[in-house]
């Protein structure tokens, strides 16, 4: 094992920005490529008025509702840090997305919107960080604006989210009276909109400024270092270990749509983030320091070059180096692939990748070869990492092609856009008609969308409410049991699912048909 893999693996910092929709994460996302060098001129999500849209939301739907609806994967270079970056999406109707991109990351970072402080969709996303143990670092967004106390902030971070925290900078003023921040960890004061030589105050050993400037004047400053003085005494202590283990968030002030405190967060994440950590496997924890390659499919997604109509998977390396044409082994099928295509990503811009290492997240361009969760590996290795959490569907909806000669497109669509695991495919067993279903409202729309414009498909969508799903273990199954209240239908594997009206109706069936086995199976891959 070379020093030079060794440094390029301990060089990789991969990290997910989770927050609630419209809490600054992909502003967030758009500043720190702008300090990567990765874009010139960072777009804003709600780009309608100026033409510009953001890096990471290159999907139309995405640009047409200012919204992220897909995880994007961004790489740059910063200092002597290799950055990969996932954008998730915020919306509750896209979490398994996010979940599952959690599973590729080593740390996360959480936005908090300053004036609402903690929301539903950050704190569920927040759990499945505890739940996992990945480092968090929390960038409290939009000072620029009135919010809510910083004190007061920083007590419901810790109440609601059962974590401790450790501001590493704090807010002088905010809204129109924000002055900027006061840097704990750098001893320094960073102030708002002034020329860039102006832009540091270093401060004493005391924590004071020195000589006799503007800013000793104001009030608000007197009102920092009270705070200060406070979270001195009285806050939590620093532990890089804390940190680590997830126990500890280092919370850091900032403004993400005016780039400010956004490089100083940048460069001390960099410091604290963790590099690839070993990953669960059959064959216990794999050190990402191996020289056997393997790797893990979190996200497969459809016509990101729609003229072309490819399909791109998206693999997190877990050890071991990628080379360009390599031959892997596929332990679901028992198969051997070779890698001959594979790109990194700058959003939907890419390049052909020849190397990369443990951390860092390529595409694999797929015929449909590849799954979600597949895992691949070199060598005489046969092993597969941790099972990725597949979410059970609540809403259903029956789909048909308005136009019935373009039922190729129409299926190939399906197919394809099933694949991405954001809709589930069903066929109702007596006359095959399809049915998809879904944890949220939007991600049928985005289907619908998809399908006009990237396969040329006007459907029908017919809803059908809410049900439960449940798949059935037993082999044979007497079709005549399929009823409106309680109908059969197979999923995209062939396995038999019954889709019941409520909760009223599966207990019904369990009492009627008890020697009938029914599970869920998220239950198995929580």
């Amino acid at each position: 094992m070379s020093k030079s893999f060794i440094n390029e693996v301990q060089s990789r910092r991969t990290f997910a920005i989770i927050s609630h929709p419209d809490a600054g994460k992909t502003t967030l996302t758009e500043k720190l490529l702008l300090f990567g060098g990765a874009i010139r001129d960072a777009g804003t999500v709600k780009g309608k008025k100026t033409g510009k849209y953001a890096t990471s939301d290159w999907m139309e739907i995405e640009k047409q509702r200012g919204i992220s609806v897909t995880s994007s994967v961004m790489q740059f270079d910063y200092d002597d840090a290799r950055v990969n970056i996932l954008d998730t999406p915020g919306h509750q109707d896209f979490s398994e997305d996010t979940y599952r991109t959690l599973m590729a990351v080593d740390s996360a970072v959480m936005i908090i919107d300053s004036a609402k402080g903690i929301e539903e969709q950050t704190l569920k996303l927040f759990k499945v960080c505890r739940l996992r143990g990945i480092p968090i670092f929390t960038f409290i967004n939009k000072l620029d604006r009135d919010g809510r106390p910083p004190l007061e902030l920083l007590a419901e971070l810790e109440e609601v989210m059962g974590i401790e925290s450790y501001p590493m900078n704090w807010p002088i003023g905010m809204g129109k009276e924000f002055l900027g921040i006061y840097d704990r960890f750098h001893n320094r004061i960073e102030q708002f909109r002034v020329d860039e030589s102006e832009r540091f105050i270093e401060l004493n050993d005391e924590g004071e400024i020195e000589e006799d400037h503007p800013m000793k004047q104001n009030a608000l400053y007197d009102q920092t270092l009270e705070e200060i003085m406070l979270l001195n005494e009285a806050g939590n202590e620093f532990s890089r270990k804390r940190i680590a283990d997830g126990e500890l968030t280092p919370v850091f002030f900032g403004s993400a749509l005016t780039n400010f405190g956004v490089q100083t967060f940048l460069e001390t994440y960099l410091q604290f983030a963790p590099s690839p950590q070993p990953r669960e496997s059959t064959n216990g924890k794999i050190d990402p320091l191996s020289e056997n390659f393997s790797g893990f499919i979190f996200k497969i997604q459809a016509n990101m070059n729609p003229a072309h109509r490819d399909r791109i998977a998206f693999l997190r390396i877990c050890s071991g180096k990628f080379e360009r044409g390599m031959t892997v082994n596929l332990p679901r099928t028992g198969k051997q692939l070779k890698l001959a295509q594979s790109t990194q990503f700058m959003a939907d811009d890419r390049s052909t990748v020849n190397e990369a290492v443990s951390g860092d997240i390529i595409g694999l361009y797929d015929t449909g070869t590849y799954q979600i969760g597949d895992t691949l590996t070199s060598g005489k290795d046969s092993f597969q990492y941790e099972k990725l959490p597949q979410f059970t569907p609540e809403l259903f909806v029956r789909v048909t092609a308005k136009n019935v000669m373009k039922q190729k497109h129409f299926h190939k669509g399906i197919e394809q856009l099933v694949q991405e695991g954001a809709i589930q495919l069903y066929k109702t067993v007596k006359w095959e008609e399809i049915l998809l279903g879904a944890v949220g409202q939007l991600q049928f729309e985005v289907f619908e969308h998809r399908m006009k414009n990237e396969y040329n498909v006007d459907v029908v969508l017919e809803r059908q409410g809410s049900k439960i799903a449940r798949w059935v273990e037993n082999e044979n199954i007497n079709e005549s049991l399929s009823s409106s209240r309680s109908l059969l239908v197979n999923d995209r594997y062939g396995n038999k699912v019954f889709l019941f009206e409520n909760d009223f109706a599966l207990r019904w069936f369990q009492e009627k048909n008890p020697d009938i086995k029914l599970y869920n199976p998220m239950d198995s891959s929580s």
